[in-house]
């Protein structure tokens, strides 16, 4: 594995490449990653470098991101396999048909989707800042798409505004459900509960912390509690106890892994360094669309 990595290595700096990684991939990853976290964070990171090549070893609408805020780049995923269940929920048909069935009001879109779909949107928002995004708006009636736990979680946090909510869902965090964290309350009596607002409402409200995957891993390098029971995808668990040896992280349920996010190895990184594969590309009219709905949360403060 070393050595594979340090090929890895070598051969980015002579392609003037930077491999970002999120942080549901395997641990392994890290070993060659120039970037470690969550989507978004990733692709601005990566629009501020002077690498030629931005390799993303994460799924498909993460790649799209970068490219969409990278546009002189060759964005590579290292799997064409790699896609999202959630993002594959809705495409342009459906995002079209949910708007025209609730007219004039305005649709907040999860990062977690693709390009076309950014397109069709007022404004994008990441787990972290929908509560925020949404509460910009000054709007009474939001449309939200795709996640409707996350559009629940935001619906409770404001309820003066109607949240309206496309009902696509992410498999992995709906796997975990309020008996197996009440289970683990007793075990763990002094641990915090750490929740992906993905999760079901029923699992959220057991929380002592809702975050998402960066705000979780900050929550735990922060706080001096020794114990945290996390909700969210395995990965997440693999990287804090690399971490932070000194505390004890329990991953909430042993069902809590996204297998599509698994699919990038350190072979795939080679192979897509050595043959420029797999590149993901963005009409250009949808990128500028795209491009529009995630500047704009950007500029919300």
């Amino acid at each position: 594995m070393l050595e594979l990595a340090d090929k890895i290595n070598k051969l980015k700096k002579e392609k003037k490449a930077i491999i970002l990684a999120h942080c549901y991939q395997n641990p392994e990853i890290d070993l060659v990653a120039d970037y470690v976290g969550d989507s978004l964070g990733l692709s601005r990171l990566a629009s501020k470098t002077d690498a030629e090549i931005i390799i993303f070893a994460g799924v498909y609408f993460m790649a799209e991101t970068a490219k969409i805020l990278s546009p002189d780049k060759k964005v590579l995923l290292p799997n064409k396999n790699s896609g999202c269940n959630m993002a594959d929920m809705i495409n342009l048909k459906q995002v079209k048909e949910f708007k025209a069935k609730n007219p004039d009001i305005p649709l907040v879109c999860y990062v977690n989707s693709t390009a076309e779909v950014k397109a069709e949107c007022d404004i994008c928002c990441t787990s972290a800042n929908a509560i925020n995004i949404v509460k910009s708006l000054n709007a009474k009636k939001v449309l939200f798409a795709p996640d409707c736990y996350l559009g629940s979680f935001v619906q409770k946090n404001l309820p003066d505004v109607e949240v309206i909510s496309y009902p696509g869902f992410c498999p992995t965090h709906l796997r975990i459900i309020p008996d197996e964290i009440v289970k683990m309350k007793i075990l763990y009596k002094d641990a915090k509960i750490l929740v992906h607002p993905e999760c079901h409402q029923e699992v959220v409200k057991l929380a002592d912390f809702v975050g998402s995957t960066t705000q979780i891993m900050q929550y735990c390098e922060s706080t001096k509690h020794k114990t945290y029971i996390i909700a969210t995808e395995k990965g997440v668990v693999d990287r804090l106890k690399r971490d932070f040896p000194e505390k004890e992280f329990i991953l909430a349920s042993s069902k809590l892994v996204c297998h599509n996010m698994k699919w990038n190895t350190l072979e795939d990184i080679l192979n897509s360094l050595i043959h420029n594969q797999f590149e993901v590309t963005v009409e250009e009219e949808i990128r500028k669309k795209a491009l529009t709905s995630i500047q704009r949360m950007i500029e919300v403060k």
